[in-house]
């Protein structure tokens, strides 16, 4: 998050074109689903559209869950990462108080918890002296440049060893990737000397997850394509020793300044990853020097903008951004019209029913800094939306497993959906036809699709079906279908 240092563009320049971009599989035909949880992010299970479209929605911003306002904070903190492990919400970010080079002795990694994702405490852990005080939240320190861009995850992979329930990547393009882990996500330590990741720029939030869908580690990173900031991905089987790194593919969207990726798996759909990256415009200035001095932001940091972008990924090196619209925009005020706001957490988390929060950094650079918490419904990032005129959805072919189809969504009043389900040719199956549909109105997270007949689908299941949904005024989130 501190300026542009042009060694590090021009070496991953030619990092980038010595490799080569993979072509993506052939899709199945048939989409097999299982009984797991599909989302609308993409187009990945949808056929066709007619009178609906695909919607973006935008969280809703909350309170202010935390402010960086300890001595060794201050206003360059960033790098955010939220992770739910069980009851506990864990909080990790960096921690420094005055400018300088990238990865100076200066940051540390701080932490925070919580019960219920929303009020956070920053603990005393008494583990590092900063500021002539143990008395503090740091889980690491005097470990440069590891402590510029530190990055926990909780491994989810079977098997894992309970000293290594947690790991970590931090560093630099001189220093490469480092590996740390932890039992307690308190202590932590590192791996190996060596890094595990060299060929990258690795300047930002640099990510990396237990992938259950494709059975291996990844990792998302910091690369520059034509002084463009991009991301990179490699993966691994033991965390160690990782595949040539591939850059990511965006389809036909244009190259824009992605600072961060903050790419994850979807905690309820773990092989649907969901991005959040920053969208970086360096020289797009917005804020008047007397307005820039008003919120007393750092005056070099008064000549950029940025927002944040929502991205998916089903594995592979493409990002899908089926939306180039803002995510979430900078708002109203001077504040986060400033460099570097408005950069989202890693992690997205469940806060109560029916609900996720998502958190993003406000007012960078200036001594009000803080940790803002949003909200969306669970699943609600992207629906299939229909006005109160009417319109369809068709899916493609699919085979699923479960007795019941099971949908959350959201209707007026005067609005409805109703679900046909067809043979893999079209045709309406019998009983499961669109006049055999009983009308579902509502707003629910959990509601089972019922027909005349009743709601069993089960001597469907593993047979090639499509799904047509017909919806007035109404928004469909997700879709699975239940075992029991």
């Amino acid at each position: 998050m501190l300026p542009i240092r042009f060694g590090a563009i021009a070496a991953t320049i030619a990092f980038v074109s010595s490799l080569s971009y993979s072509q993506p599989a052939k899709e199945a035909a048939v989409r097999d689903i299982g009984s797991r949880l599909e989302l609308f992010v993409d187009d990945w299970l949808i056929e066709k559209l007619d009178g609906a479209r695909l919607e973006l929605h935008h969280p809703v911003p909350r309170e202010v869950v935390l402010r960086f306002d300890k001595p060794w904070e201050g206003v360059f903190c960033g790098y955010v990462t939220v992770i739910q492990d069980g009851d506990l919400y864990r909080m990790y970010y960096r921690g420094r108080p005055s400018g300088g080079a990238d990865g100076d002795a200066h940051e540390v990694t701080c932490y925070a918890e919580s019960r219920d994702g929303i009020a956070w405490v920053k603990p005393n852990l008494g583990l590092f002296e900063v500021a002539g005080t143990r008395e503090n939240n740091l889980v690491l320190a005097n470990a440069p440049p590891v402590t510029h861009n530190f990055c926990p995850f909780l491994d989810a992979r079977p098997g894992a060893p309970p000293a290594e329930r947690f790991k970590a990547i931090g560093g630099l393009s001189r220093s490469g990737l480092i590996a740390y882990a932890s039992a307690d996500g308190i202590r932590w330590r590192k791996l190996r000397e060596q890094p595990i990741i060299t060929k990258g720029a690795f300047d930002s939030q640099n990510v990396a997850f237990w992938s259950p869908s494709e059975e291996c580690y990844v990792c998302c990173f910091r690369i520059f394509v034509k002084g463009v900031r991009s991301i990179a991905r490699t993966t691994s089987k033991d965390f160690l020793t990782w595949t040539e790194p591939e850059p990511m593919t965006f389809g036909d969207a244009p190259m824009e300044h992605l600072y961060t990726n903050q790419t994850q798996p979807y905690f309820r759909a773990p092989h649907i990853y969901i991005a959040t990256p920053a969208r970086f415009f360096p020289g797009r200035r917005v804020l008047t020097a007397e307005q820039a001095k008003s919120v007393g932001v750092e005056p070099r940091y008064a000549a950029d903008c940025s927002d944040n972008v929502l991205m998916t990924s089903r594995g592979g090196a493409r990002y899908d951004r089926t939306f180039l619209e803002a995510f979430i925009r900078p708002g109203l005020g001077y504040e986060n019209w400033a460099s570097r706001c408005n950069y989202p957490a890693l992690g997205v988390v469940p806060t109560g029913p029916g609900e996720m929060s998502l958190y993003v950094q406000r007012n960078y650079a200036q001594p009000t800094g803080c940790l803002q918490r949003l909200t969306l419904r669970t699943d609600g990032f992207v629906s299939v939306h229909a006005p109160y005129r009417g319109g369809e959805m068709a899916t493609k072919p699919l085979t699923f497993a479960g007795k019941q189809l099971e949908i959350n969504y959201s209707t007026s009043a005067a609005g409805s959906i109703q679900v046909e389900v067809q043979d893999a040719e079209g045709r309406p199956v019998p009983g499961h036809g669109l006049a055999d549909s009983v009308p579902i109105i509502g707003d629910e997270i959990q509601r089972v699709v019922t027909w005349k007949s009743g709601p069993d689908v089960s001597p469907l299941a593993g047979t090639p079906v499509r799904l047509r949904f017909a919806l007035r005024d109404a928004d469909l989130y997700s879709v699975r279908f239940r075992t029991r």
